[in-house]
């Protein structure tokens, strides 16, 4: 079986990063991390790749006058075959989602269609899972389309709301979370395209 090439696109601190690439290193994981982009030069997740030998990429609009056909570009290069956005910031532009199609995924820190969309990234997301008085809240990972967090959901998990949680602590058991079922949901893609396919949810979490 051919390694599945994963790039992976983030803007700060790069721990689904992490996480992916130790589990990349798992016998028979059958992916390996061949590319990382951000669109922050000062980024953990550029350290990282550069610390572990991984290419790394600063792309953005002070690097590039089109981000988006440097990024389609970049990934080409590398012979990418499935694109994994983690913490970044930015959509992805409409000639790399042209070229990538399906094969370009997601991690959200809640139970999505809840609590996506414009501004639902980090503390605001567990903010807004506290305020709505939500007793689950959980991780998604879907496909990437033109819209934030609207495309199909491949898999999610649930974490639940503790009585006295606060957005860091839920988010620290979200983060988790998503530490087990990215590499979970990579994994399942490299060793079977069908995983791409939408999913049902996810057993609830004990976390």
């Amino acid at each position: 079986m051919t390694e599945l090439r994963v790039a992976v696109i983030a803007s700060h601190n790069g721990s689904n990063l992490r996480a992916l690439h130790q589990a990349s290193l798992v016998a028979d994981a059958q992916f390996g991390i061949v590319l990382v982009i951000s669109n922050n030069s000062e980024s953990g997740a550029l350290r990282y790749a550069r610390d572990n030998r991984i290419p790394a990429r600063h792309l953005s609009g002070r690097t590039h006058d089109d981000p988006d056909e440097a990024m389609r570009a970049a990934l080409v290069e590398h012979q990418v075959g499935l694109v994994v956005t983690a913490g970044y910031l930015k959509k992805i532009g409409p000639r790399t989602r042209s070229e990538f199609a399906t094969r370009i995924i997601n991690v959200h820190p809640a139970l999505l269609p809840r609590h996506g969309g414009p501004g639902m990234y980090g503390r605001h997301v567990h903010q807004a899972v506290l305020d709505a008085g939500d007793q689950v809240s959980g991780v998604s990972v879907h496909h990437v389309s033109g819209e934030y967090d609207a495309g199909a959901v491949i898999a999610r998990i649930e974490v639940p709301v503790r009585p006295g949680d606060t957005a860091e602590t839920l988010g620290a058991r979200v983060l988790e979370a998503e530490h087990t079922l990215l590499p979970d949901v990579v994994r399942r893609i490299a060793h079977d395209s069908n995983a791409l396919r939408s999913r049902p949810l996810e057993p609830t979490s004990d976390r």
